[in-house]
C-alpha cells in the first residue's frame, strides 16, 4: 500500500504532529507499506526557518524509509489570524499541487490541527480518485473560539460549515480522543466512519532514566525540586497561572528548593518572560524548544511534570500527548486539564488533577507531592506500567487498520492497469 500523508508539520519539528505522523510513517513502512509525506520547510513553533534549512519550492529527502518532499509556504510567527489563515492557505495550494506529482497512490490522509491541510487532501483525493482520511487531532475552528484568537463572526461560521463538509466527504475519520468521537456523532457525522486513534509514545525513545549531570549542573538545578513545563507556550496553555503558582511558593518555607522549568517556545513567551522579571520571580527558568533527540534529557531533570490548558469546554475533549511521555519517563503528574485526559490520570494513579487557571490548586498539589515521597514513586511506577498501553508501535498499527480496507479498491484499479500495460 502507498500512504500520501499531507502534514504541515515534520521532523526536526518536535511538536505532537510531527512526532505522530513521523512514529507512526516510519512503522508503516517497517511493514512493508510505502509512505510519501508531503510537508514544508520546518519553522514550528517560532514561525521562523530552522538553521540550515531554505523555504523552496520544492526540495525532496529521505527519512527512514520515508520520501519527504517539502514545498513552499509562507511562514509567519503564531501572532494574528489572518498571518496564520496566510500560512495555512498557502500550504493547502502547495502541497495540493505537489500531490498530484506523486504516483499510484491508494490512500491519502490529511492531519489537522488545522483544517486547510485537510481540504488539500481532500482536492487530491477526488482528482487522482482515491479515498481519503481526514485524521483529526483539534477540532478547529472551536479552539479558535477558546481561546478566544477571534471574535465570534461569520467568518468563523462559515470555517465551521465548511469542517463538517470535509467530515461527510471524507471516506474516515480518524480522531486522537473518543470525547472528539462523540462531538462528531452529536453533529450528524456517520459513527460507522469515524475511528479512534489515540495519541501515544516513542516507548525506545521516552523511558526513566537518571537526571542529565550535565544539565543539572548547567542550570543550577543540583539538590532542587524541579517542577516541569515541556511544551508550546501559547493562548490555550494559560501559564499565567503557573507563575502565579511560582510567585505564592517563592517565599514559603520550602520555596527556595523549589524551581519552575520551562521549556519551548510560542506565542506568548516573551510576554511571560517579561511578567516573570516584572513579578521578581527567582525560582523560574525559561528555555528555549531542542531538538527531539534532546528532549528526553530534559525530561530527566524534572521531579514533576505540569500540564495545563485554558479552563474551556472544548478542551475536556483533549488528551495533550505530553500526558503519554511524562508517563513513560515515570515522572508524576499535576495535570490542569478537566475532562478525557482526567480521567486517565486518574485512573491510571499516575498524578493528582487540580481546576484549570487556578493558581492556589496547583500550589496545593504541588505541596501534596512535595510531601509525599511514596506517593510520587507510586505514581511514577503507575505511569511506567501505564504507558506500555500507549505504546506508538501498537497504536500505528491500529491507525494502519483504519487505512487498509480503504484500499481495496485503489489495489484493484492498480492490478488491471497492470495488466493493461502487459496487453
Amino acid at each position: 500500500m502507498h500512504i500520501l500523508f499531507l502534514t504541515d508539520n515534520f521532523p526536526p519539528e518536535t511538536n505532537a504532529p510531527a512526532s505522530r505522523t513521523w512514529e507512526h510513517a516510519k512503522e508503516w513502512v517497517a511493514a512493508g507499506h510505502k509512505v510519501t509525506v508531503i510537508t514544508c520547510a520546518p519553522n514550528f513553533p517560532k514561525g521562523k526557518l530552522h538553521d540550515g534549512w531554505r523555504n523552496r519550492l520544492w526540495q525532496t529527502e529521505e527519512r527512514g524509509g520515508i520520501r519527504v518532499i517539502r514545498v513552499w509556504s509562507y511562514i509567519t510567527p503564531n501572532e494574528g489570524f489572518v498571518r496564520r489563515i496566510l500560512d495555512y492557505q498557502s500550504y493547502m495550494v502547495t502541497a495540493f499541487f505537489a500531490s498530484l506529482f506523486v504516483r499510484r497512490v491508494d490512500v491519502i490522509v490529511g492531519t489537522s490541527p488545522q483544517f486547510f491541510t485537510a481540504v488539500a487532501a481532500w482536492a487530491a483525493a477526488g482528482l487522482k480518485r482515491r479515498p481519503w482520511v481526514f485524521e483529526l487531532r483539534d477540532l478547529w475552528p472551536e479552539s479558535i473560539r477558546a481561546v478566544g484568537a477571534m471574535k465570534e463572526s461569520r467568518v468563523l461560521n462559515l470555517l465551521e460549515k465548511f469542517e463538517l463538509f470535509l467530515y461527510r466527504r471524507s471516506s474516515r475519520v480518524v480522531v486522537v480522543t473518543n470525547s472528539f468521537r462523540e462531538n462528531l456523532i452529536t453533529r450528524g457525522i456517520d459513527p460507522e466512519k469515524i475511528g479512534v486513534v489515540r495519541n501515544g509514545v516513542d516507548l525506545s525513545r521516552f523511558r526513566p532514566m537518571p537526571r542529565d549531570a550535565k544539565l543539572e549542573l548547567e542550570l543550577e538545578l543540583n539538590d532542587k525540586f524541579v517542577v516541569g513545563y515541556v511544551g508550546t507556550h501559547g493562548m490555550a496553555h494559560a501559564l499565567d497561572t503557573v507563575l502565579d503558582a511560582a510567585a505564592a511558593v517563592q517565599d514559603t518555607k520550602e520555596g527556595g528548593h523549589i524551581r519552575f522549568l520551562f521549556l519551548g517556545d510560542g506565542a506568548e513567551k516573551a510576554r511571560l518572560i517579561t511578567r516573570a522579571r516584572e513579578m521578581g520571580l527567582t525560582n523560574s527558568i525559561f528555555l528555549d524548544s531542542v531538538s527531539r533527540e534532546e528532549v528526553p534529557r530534559y525530561w530527566s531533570l524534572l521531579d514533576v511534570s505540569l500540564i495545563h490548558l485554558r479552563r474551556t469546554d472544548l478542551f475536556r475533549t483533549v488528551i495533550p500527548s505530553k500526558l503519554f511521555e511524562c508517563m513513560a519517563m515515570g515522572l508524576p503528574v499535576l495535570h490542569g486539564v478537566d475532562g478525557e485526559s482526567a480521567e486517565i490520570v486518574r485512573e491510571n494513579g499516575v498524578g493528582h488533577v487540580f481546576p484549570s487557571e487556578d493558581a492556589e490548586a496547583l500550589v496545593a498539589a504541588l505541596n501534596r507531592l512535595l510531601a509525599d515521597e511514596d506517593a510520587r514513586m507510586a505514581m511514577a511506577k503507575a505511569g511506567t506500567l501505564a504507558a506500555f498501553s500507549f505504546d506508538r508501535k501498537k497504536l500505528a498499527m491500529e491507525m494502519l487498520d483504519n487505512l487498509l480496507p480503504l484500499t481495496e479498491p485503489a489495489q484493484r484499479s492498480h492490478n488491471d492497469q497492470s495488466k493493461g500495460t502487459h496487453l
